[in-house]
């Protein structure tokens, strides 16, 4: 017991005393040094951070990013490519497609519980001859016969304007029935 209380009195004594500085910086790399010094062992310097390498591999994606943009960014679409083969497809087209596009919006304002049917497959077989008009845009960029393709195209449209003629004259003839049909029963 008499040691501690020695040591509790000592303490109390140097209280005052104590070194509260804080040591230079990179101090314990100094110590660290001057330790294997002494001992004979050699330090392997840290090595330098190379920055040649990360800057190559962001410069090669930065290329290949601007190579990919530049090939599938630039690609012209197929409309654009056929007009460059044929540019009076794009006037011939257009008066086609407008003149279609009204007779659909009658088609579809046509459409009632009797013609519904009708109307359905009528779109149906736009769909599928707009499916064909494509092909055949494909097969004009792929150097066919761009003669008998072209004449192909306005034959695809000219089928589509006398589809669509034909239901709405169809659709005519069944609403006159049915006014007729009407008209004659009487209650």
């Amino acid at each position: 017991m008499k040691e501690k209380d020695e040591i509790k009195i000592l303490f109390n004594r140097l209280q005052d005393d104590f070194d509260f500085e804080s040591p230079e910086q990179n101090h314990q790399e100094r110590f660290l040094e001057k330790l294997n010094q002494s001992r004979g062992v050699v330090a392997i310097p840290p090595k330098k951070r190379n920055w040649l390498r990360p800057l190559s591999i962001a410069a090669s994606l930065v290329l290949l990013c601007l190579l990919g943009i530049q090939f599938f960014g630039n690609q012209a679409t197929i409309k654009e490519q056929v007009v460059e083969i044929a540019p009076e497809v794009t006037k011939t087209e257009f008066y086609f497609a407008s003149l279609i596009e009204e007779q659909v919006q009658e088609l579809k304002n046509e459409k009632s519980p009797e013609t519904a049917q009708l109307v359905d497959d009528t779109l149906l077989q736009l769909n599928k001859l707009e499916g064909d008009y494509q092909k055949l845009e494909q097969d004009l960029l792929k150097g066919g016969n761009s003669k008998i393709i072209l004449n192909a195209m306005i034959i695809n449209f000219q089928t589509r304007i006398d589809l669509l003629k034909e239901v709405l004259n169809n659709i005519e003839d069944i609403k006159n029935l049915k006014s007729n049909n009407d008209a004659n029963f009487t209650i």
